[in-house]
C-alpha cells in the first residue's frame, strides 16, 4: 500500500464568473500600477488572495495498491505444431517458462491454447491471434506487460504493426522446430469448380522439394485417383508446374485425389496429398425414344422427357415398316425416311439415353444395327426397354442382338387383368424405388392405382424392384459392362400420370430409372459417402445387403480405425465420428473409397510446415518483441523494464513495468482553512490600507 498527494481545485463559483473577476482584477490593479498608486502592490496581492480562496485549492491524498501487471503466453495448438519434434519442445518451453515466470516481480502469468485445430477456418490457416484478441480483451490495457507466442510461426492472421495488434506492449515469439528444415509438397495452383460430363479438366499441380536448391530437380510419380478409384500413375518434373487431363464421368461432385511419394526431406506426408473437388454438370441431355407404334403411353413419355429444358430429345415413331405397299405416291408421304444408319452407327454414341418403347421387330432396324446399341451400353451407354404385348410374341427385341444385355427373358405369357405394382424386398433398398410416395410398407398394399397389363418374364440377371401379377418381375435394373440397362415388363405406366384409380408417381419413378442409367451418384445402391460438418464426421453407406456394414477410417495424421455402421432406413447405415483435426479423410469398406475434408482441401496448415519466424517477425519488429529458436538459444532469461527502455536483447525478453494501481482510499482537506484565509486576506487588505494612507 502506498500514498500520493495532489492539489486539485474546487471551485467556490461557477468557473466563468470567476475568471471575470480575475480578469475585473487584474486590470484594476492594472490602472492603479499605471498611475503609480500607493498600495497598489499589496491591493492586487489581496485580489489574488480572494481569487485563490474562491478557487477553493484542496489537498487530496491517494491510498493506491498496486496492481501486479499481467504477461500473456499464447501457446499454438495448430496441426502443423504436431509435426516432428515441436510438441516435444513446446512442453519443454512451457516447462524452462514456468522455473523461470518468479523472476518477474509484481507479475502475473496468463496461459491460452491458440490456433487449435478443433476450430479449422475458412481456408484451413492457423488463426491464433483471434484467440489472442480474445483473451487481450479481458485484460486492462494498462496492465499487459507482454506477450510470448509459441509457435513454429506458420500463422495466417499475424497483424502487420503494434497498431493493427491493439495493444502497446512487446510480442516475442518462441520459435519451435529446427533450423533449415526440408520438406516435399504436392500443391495445385489451378483447378476448375466444374465441369462438362463426359469431357476432361486440366488441372495444374506442382511437386517441389523445400528449400529449393542444387539437390532439387529429378523426378516423381504423381498418383491421380477419382472418387477413391484405382489411382493413375504419371511421372512428373519435380520444382516445374503440370497439367493432368481430369474426365469427368458424372454428374455431381467428384473428388479428385493426388498424392506423391515420400522425397528426399520430410517433415509431414500431410503435404503430399492434394484434393480437388469438381463439380459435373451436363451440357445437354440427348436422348433417344424410338416408339414403335402410338398408344397411349407414347404422349406421357414424350411429356415426361419434353418437360426438362437440358434435354435434347429425339423421338420417332415407326408407323410404316418398308414391307407395307400401298400404291402411295412417295411424294405424296407426310412422313420423313428413318435416318436408322445415322442414328444407330454414327451418332450413336452422342446419346445419353436411348428408349425403345413398345418396339417390335418391322423390319426398319437391321439385326447389326441392334447389335450396335448392344455394343454402346457395353461401353458405357444407357438403354431403358419398356416393353408391351410384342416383346412376349416372336417379332420380340428379346431376340435380337439386343436380347444379351436385356435382363428379363419372355416367357411368352401376358396377364390382362388389374394389379397394383409392388416395390419388392431388395426394391425397399434400392434408391430408385426407396420411399416412393404411396409405396405402402413391407406387410401393406400399395395406395396407387392399378395396371392392367403385365408381360411375363424370367430375370435372368439384375435387381427386380418391382413385382406385378403373380410376383413376376414388372421392373429390372441391370448393369452391363460399363453400361446400364432398365426393363419395364409392362405398357400402362401412363395410367398413373393420367391419374386412374389414384394416380401414382409415374414421373418420379421414371426421372429416378432415367437418373440411375446415366449414373447419377445420388441414386447409386451400393455407394459409400463421408462429410464432415461441424466437426462431426458423417458416413453413410447404402447397400443392398443385409448384414452388418463396416469401413475403415484413415484420418488426416494416418492412424486408423475400424467403425461399424448402425442401420438407418433399408438400405443405409450410418456412423457418426469426431473430426477436429484438419484435413483429408479417407473411408473404405473394400471395395467403395470415400473422402472429405475437415476445412479446405487443400488447407494452407499444411501448405508450408517448415517452421519460419517470417510471417511474426513484422509485428514483432515494430512492438520492440525478440524472436528465440528453441533449437538453438533454448529459453530466453526474462526481465522487467520501463517503459521507453529496450524490450529485448541477446539471450533475453523484456515485460514492461506498468506500474499500474488500485485507488483503495481519498482523503481531502482545503489548502487554505476558512480562519487562515480570513486572517490572511484581513492582513493584506489592513497593510494595503496602510501604505495607501501614508
Amino acid at each position: 500500500m502506498s500514498g500520493a498527494l495532489s492539489i486539485t481545485w474546487d471551485p467556490l463559483l461557477p468557473v466563468a464568473l470567476l475568471v471575470a473577476l480575475a480578469v475585473l482584477a487584474a486590470g484594476l490593479v492594472g490602472v492603479a500600477l499605471w498611475r503609480r498608486a500607493r498600495g497598489a502592490v499589496w491591493r492586487g496581492l489581496a485580489a489574488a488572495a480572494v481569487l485563490g480562496v474562491l478557487a477553493n485549492p484542496t489537498i487530496v491524498q491517494e491510498e493506491r495498491e498496486p496492481l501486479p501487471d499481467i504477461a500473456l503466453v499464447a501457446v499454438d495448438r495448430s496441426a502443423s505444431q504436431e509435426i516432428a519434434e515441436r510438441p516435444q519442445q513446446t512442453q519443454a518451453i512451457l516447462d524452462e517458462l514456468e522455473t523461470r515466470w518468479p523472476d518477474l516481480r509484481n507479475t502475473r502469468v496468463r496461459m491460452i491454447e491458440a490456433g487449435s485445430r478443433q476450430r479449422p477456418s475458412e481456408g484451413g490457416g492457423t488463426r491464433l491471434f483471434d484467440d489472442v484478441r480474445r483473451a487481450l480483451s479481458e485484460i486492462p490495457d494498462d496492465r499487459l506487460a507482454g506477450v510470448v507466442v509459441v509457435s513454429d510461426g506458420q500463422i495466417h492472421d499475424v497483424p502487420e504493426t503494434a497498431a493493427k495488434f491493439g495493444a502497446d506492449a512487446p510480442v516475442h515469439l518462441l520459435l519451435t522446430g529446427e533450423p533449415d528444415e526440408g520438406d516435399r509438397r504436392l500443391t495445385v495452383s489451378d483447378a476448375p469448380s466444374y465441369g462438362i460430363v463426359g469431357k476432361s479438366v486440366s488441372v495444374t499441380v506442382a511437386v517441389e522439394d523445400l528449400p529449393e536448391g542444387p539437390e532439387s530437380g529429378g523426378t516423381a510419380e504423381l498418383r491421380i485417383a477419382r472418387d477413391g478409384g484405382q489411382p493413375q500413375r504419371v511421372r512428373v518434373p519435380v520444382g516445374e508446374p503440370q497439367t493432368v487431363q481430369v474426365p469427368i464421368k458424372h454428374r455431381g461432385r467428384t473428388i479428385v485425389e493426388m498424392s506423391v511419394a515420400e522425397g528426399p526431406r520430410e517433415l509431414t506426408l500431410a503435404n503430399n496429398r492434394a484434393a480437388v473437388a469438381i463439380n459435373g454438370v451436363r451440357d445437354r441431355l440427348r436422348v433417344l425414344l424410338v416408339s414403335g407404334e402410338p398408344h397411349p403411353g407414347e404422349r406421357a413419355w414424350r411429356h415426361l422427357l419434353k418437360s426438362d429444358p437440358s434435354v435434347d430429345l429425339v423421338h420417332f415413331t415407326i408407323l410404316r415398316p418398308p414391307s407395307k405397299q400401298d400404291g402411295t405416291p412417295i411424294d405424296e408421304l407426310s412422313l420423313i425416311a428413318f435416318p436408322t444408319r445415322e442414328l444407330f452407327e454414327v451418332k450413336i454414341d452422342e446419346f445419353d439415353l436411348i428408349v425403345f418403347d413398345r418396339y417390335r421387330r418391322r423390319g426398319v432396324l437391321p439385326q447389326l444395327y441392334l447389335a450396335n446399341v448392344a455394343e454402346y451400353v457395353r461401353n458405357g451407354g444407357a438403354l431403358l426397354e419398356a416393353g408391351g404385348p410384342s416383346f412376349a410374341r416372336r417379332m420380340s427385341l428379346f431376340r435380337t442382338p439386343l436380347g444379351e444385355v436385356l435382363p428379363g427373358a419372355p416367357t411368352g405369357e401376358i396377364y390382362e387383368q388389374a394389379f397394383r405394382p409392388r416395390v419388392s424386398e431388395i426394391g425397399r433398398r434400392h434408391p430408385v424405388t426407396a420411399k416412393l410416395p404411396k409405396a405402402g410398407g413391407p406387410n401393406a398394399n400399395p395406395q396407387w392405382g392399378q395396371w392392367f397389363r403385365h408381360i411375363a418374364a424370367q430375370a435372368r440377371a439384375g435387381d427386380v424392384l418391382m413385382r406385378g401379377v403373380q410376383d413376376r418381375p414388372l421392373l429390372v435394373l441391370q448393369r452391363v459392362g460399363e453400361g446400364r440397362v432398365a426393363q419395364l415388363l409392362s405398357d400402362h405406366a401412363w395410367l398413373w400420370r393420367r391419374g386412374y384409380d389414384g394416380g401414382g408417381p409415374q414421373a418420379e419413378l421414371m426421372r429416378r430409372v432415367a437418373h440411375w442409367l446415366m449414373k447419377e451418384p445420388e441414386l447409386e445402391e451400393n455407394d459409400l459417402r463421408a462429410q464432415v460438418q461441424d466437426g462431426q464426421l458423417t458416413i453413410t453407406r447404402r447397400s443392398l445387403e443385409t448384414g452388418p456394414s463396416q469401413v475403415t477410417l484413415t484420418r488426416p495424421d494416418g492412424s486408423t480405425e475400424q467403425l461399424t455402421l448402425k442401420p438407418t432406413d433399408p438400405g443405409r447405415a450410418r456412423a457418426r465420428v469426431s473430426a477436429r483435426e484438419i484435413g483429408m479423410y479417407e473411408v473404405t469398406d473394400g471395395e467403395r473409397t470415400a473422402l472429405a475434408a475437415a476445412g479446405a482441401l487443400n488447407p494452407k496448415e499444411y501448405r508450408n510446415v517448415r517452421a519460419s519466424a517470417e510471417k511474426m517477425q513484422p509485428l514483432v519488429a515494430t512492438t520492440g518483441g525478440g524472436v528465440v529458436r528453441y533449437a538453438t538459444d533454448g529459453v530466453p532469461r526474462l526481465r522487467k523494464v520501463q517503459p521507453g527502455r529496450e524490450r529485448s536483447g541477446r539471450g533475453w525478453i523484456g515485460f514492461e513495468d506498468t506500474n499500474a494501481y488500485r485507488v483503495t482510499g481519498v482523503a481531502q482537506m482545503p489548502l487554505l482553512p476558512p480562519l487562515a484565509a480570513l486572517i490572511l486576506l484581513g492582513g493584506l487588505i489592513i497593510f494595503a490600507w496602510y501604505r495607501e494612507a501614508r
